[in-house]
């Protein structure tokens, strides 16, 4: 997956992210971000490179966005790993 497409990946799920009132509040939480970043960061690929490591870290929160907005479900992570700060692990 390119760069670009793996960005429109994140910035789908940060606007699923925000239609969520349950889930945002714990994004918040546990990235440190303020909901201000939320409009001054989407440019910015390691933001959105903390909204797929969010949302991938639970498989009911990538199963439901996926269904919302029509991706095969491990194209979330396959953006992830699409953007900076992210390295594929080989245990082998």
């Amino acid at each position: 997956m390119s760069p670009e497409a793996a960005e429109t990946v994140a910035l789908n799920a940060l606007g699923w992210l925000v239609q969520n009132d349950e889930i945002l509040p714990l994004f918040l939480g546990s990235t440190g971000s303020a909901e201000s970043d939320l409009k001054t960061r989407l440019g910015d690929p390691a933001f959105l490179a903390s909204v797929l490591e969010f949302l991938t870290m639970d498989d009911a929160w990538v199963v439901a966005f996926c269904d919302t907005v029509n991706l095969a479900y491990d194209d979330p992570l396959k953006a992830r790993y699409a953007l900076p700060g992210a390295e594929q692990v080989h245990w082998t």
